[in-house]
């Protein structure tokens, strides 16, 4: 037998001048599929932004995926590298998630967030 959906929560960003924005809601899709999540981005920064992805499922704290930082490098965390992946894209200020080969491991909370360098 085959088990059900794999469901993703998205959590929405809040309203500031440097903020994330997702998508409410679920994004609903079948275990072995690829789903992409979407965050939109404003900084008021030109080159001290980095951008993460954070899992969470259940009651556990929030699990670091990813950041971008200085244009689209970055790093992603060793349990995640196989099948989650983000290109930033500064011209939309987009980072969208990207998972591949859904599991139901998968069905958590996804947080896209933002963090400034503040320099003298």
């Amino acid at each position: 037998t085959c088990p059900g959906p794999t469901t993703v929560r998205i959590k929405g960003g809040c309203p500031q001048k440097d903020n994330v924005l997702q998508a409410k809601g679920e994004e609903t899709a079948a275990a072995g599929d690829t789903v992409t999540l979407h965050c939109l981005y404003n900084s008021s920064s030109l080159t001290g932004t980095s951008l993460f992805w954070y899992k969470q499922d259940g009651n556990n704290s929030p699990k670091f995926i990813l950041m971008h930082y200085s244009g689209n490098q970055g790093n992603t965390a060793d349990e995640f590298k196989e099948r989650f992946s983000s290109t930033l894209d500064s011209s939309i200020r987009s980072v969208p998630l990207k998972i591949q080969k859904l599991q139901l491991s998968d069905s958590a909370v996804y947080y896209c967030a933002l963090s400034l360098t503040v320099s003298d």
